[in-house]
């Protein structure tokens, strides 16, 4: 399912009043929220669907796949996703 398939989904589950604009604006607001949460908090936590949190990679040593050659790789942050229990049993 992509960002476009998921408005449509909002649009139906809102009813027949609601507008492919007020969907749009609804999947746009919530996925705001989480990432402003992670940026402030580093962790959202939705009970009953899963948590995103920030991970942090340490710097390594890579290889540069065209040459051979080693590299440093610096070091990173970014975003992981654990689904919770039910949305698991769910699958």
């Amino acid at each position: 399912m992509n960002k476009a398939e998921l408005i449509e989904a909002v649009q139906k589950a809102m009813g027949k009043e609601a507008t492919k604009r007020a969907a749009e604006d609804a999947v746009n607001t919530v996925l705001d929220a989480i990432a402003t949460g992670i940026k402030k908090t580093k962790k959202v936590q939705l009970i009953g669907f899963g948590t995103f949190t920030v991970k942090k990679r340490a710097a390594r040593m890579g290889r540069n796949p065209k040459t051979g050659e080693s590299m440093k790789i610096a070091a990173s942050k970014s975003v992981g996703f654990k689904a919770s229990s039910s949305l698991k049993g769910g699958l």
